[in-house]
This record gives C-alpha cells, structure tokens and sequence, in this order.
C-alpha cells in the first residue's frame, strides 16, 4: 500500500485549467498559449485549454461562457490552478448594455472555481489591448472600464491579477488582427501567466519539500 501511495504520488501533475475566449482557444494557431504554457511549466503540470470563441463573462451576454458544456467540465476536472482570460467579448454593444452585471458574474464564476473540492489558486486576467475596434469589440471599454472593474473583482474575490495589458501595448504586431494573438503573441502571453506562477510553484516547491523531511 505504502509503494502505491507513493507511486501514485510520483506520477501526480498539477492541474491547469485555462478558462477564457478565442484568445485563450487560439484557432488557427500551431501553438497556443496553453499549449506554450505547458512547455514553459514542464512535466509536473498539466495544462489544459478550456477557451471557446465569442464567448462572455456576462451571463446575459449573447454567448455566454457559463452555459458551455467546457465550463462543466472545467469543475468536474477540479484543478489546482484556474487562470480565467475573460471580458474582451463582453465590451460588444449587445453585451455591455449589461455592464452593471459583469463585475457580480464575474464574482459568482471566480467563487465557482474556489468552492470546488480542489480549492484552486485563482488568477484572473486583464485582457489584452484591442489594437483596432472590429465585430464590436472597443478599446476604450477594455481599458477604461473592463480594466478598473477587473481591479476590483480581485479585491472582492482575494485573488491575484495578471496584466495582459501592459506587456502588450504598443505592440500590435502580435496580433494578426489587432485583436487575437499571433504566434508570437501567445508565446508572450503564455510568459506573462508563467512568471506569474511563480509564487505558486515555489510554494509548490517548499511544501514538496517539507513532507521529505
């Protein structure tokens, strides 16, 4: 019994879900930013992509994330680590006529992953620069409402952010469409969310340690 619990130790990976829209789906691209997550995070973590396009933060939205079959298996997975990349869909005029409700949803979802038996490390995301306004979505909500409103779910929440935002301005090229990630985008974003792991892997780390000794 003792060789088994220990077998099943070894063999044990860290569980990363990765929650969010297109960005996060990344069609069309050879590497995704999951996918080089993965590479930058190595054998003891796995990594899995839980990002639809078009979908919303807002249940009211036109697509909303929370009705997706991905979502529940996103909780049934029970991850260790949840890295949510939503908001950029919600800033279309027909979802953010609902704009009063993104901050109490977006609540609600961070609270759904926190609840689950695993009690996951949270992160959420400031969503990266929209570079040319197109199908609806507009900078200027991104930053001067998504991004405030994103400040203050963390404190609400008492989870840490990831600034997609700052790392990417300026920087149109990594996009293809002034939107979506290009190749070279997703591998920066997938750095960003990595070095922001940090702090969870060297707990990670010091706790795998302590039961050695």
């Amino acid at each position: 019994m003792l060789l088994l619990s220990v077998g099943a130790q070894a063999q044990y990976k860290v569980k990363v879900a990765c929650v969010g829209n297109s960005i996060t789906e990344g069609a069309g691209l050879k590497t995704t930013y999951p996918q080089a997550l993965q590479e930058l995070l190595g054998e003891e973590y796995e990594v899995r992509n839980y990002g639809i396009g078009g979908r919303t933060l807002l249940k009211k939205g036109d697509y909303p994330y929370w009705i997706e079959a991905k979502y529940t298996e996103v909780l049934n997975w029970n991850p260790d680590v949840v890295i949510i990349k939503l908001g950029t869909n919600d800033t279309k005029p027909q979802n953010w006529k609902y704009k009063e409700n993104f901050v109490e949803d977006y609540v609600a979802l961070v609270k759904s992953f926190k609840n689950l038996p695993s009690k996951p490390k949270v992160y959420i995301c400031k969503p990266l620069p929209v570079f040319e306004d197109k199908w609806g979505i507009t900078e200027r909500i991104v930053k001067e409402e998504i991004l405030p409103a994103i400040n203050k779910i963390a404190r609400k929440t008492k989870v840490e952010t990831i600034d997609l935002y700052t790392p990417f301005l300026g920087k149109a090229a990594l996009t293809y469409d002034g939107v979506h990630p290009n190749e070279e985008g997703a591998a920066l974003l997938a750095k960003e969310v990595n070095e922001a792991l940090i702090t969870f892997k060297e707990a990670k780390a010091k706790k795998v340690l302590s039961k050695k000794q």
